[in-house]
């Protein structure tokens, strides 16, 4: 599993926020302790079970809320497709980086365009974002789709 967190936001929002509950507030000794600190580009992995129906907990630092942009998305979609690589992960639950700054439009598009050289990243992930985003992947994966086969 993957989630997201930024340097500026405590307490976890999100699926960070929901892992730390069920984790009995794991993730937040990590931050009260300094190790966790949501800063751009920090990926920290716990172990997820037995308390989690997770192997592996990836939490990926997003930097401050108000400087989260596109680049940093992009940034963002580099490090979860390394990580994950790395781990020789073969299906994993990712939790779309910067609900509540970016609009859902622009973070399902930022999400195909990056997918594009890396499809199989698509096909064997779950993303996990709000209605309105889950909505707008679809759509912007479906035009993706459609941009792919008239090229």
């Amino acid at each position: 599993c993957a989630a997201t967190i930024f340097s500026d936001e405590r307490p976890f929002r999100g699926i960070a926020g929901l892992l730390d509950w069920r984790l009995a507030g794991r993730l937040s000794a990590l931050a009260k302790n300094g190790f966790l600190t949501g800063l751009a580009g920090e990926v920290v992995m716990v172990p997820g079970r037995p308390r989690a129906s997770f192997d592996k907990i990836l939490i990926f630092g997003l930097g401050a809320k108000a400087s989260f942009d596109a680049d940093a998305f992009r940034a963002w979609t580099v490090a979860v497709r390394r990580a994950l690589s790395g781990l020789a992960a073969k299906r994993a639950v990712v939790e779309i980086a910067g609900r509540g700054v970016l609009a859902p439009e622009e973070r399902a598009e930022l999400l195909a365009e990056e997918s594009r050289g890396a499809p199989e990243a698509l096909e064997r992930n779950v993303y996990i974002d709000d209605d309105v985003g889950q909505r707008a992947i679809v759509q912007a994966i479906k035009r993706s789709e459609l941009r792919t086969r008239s090229a």
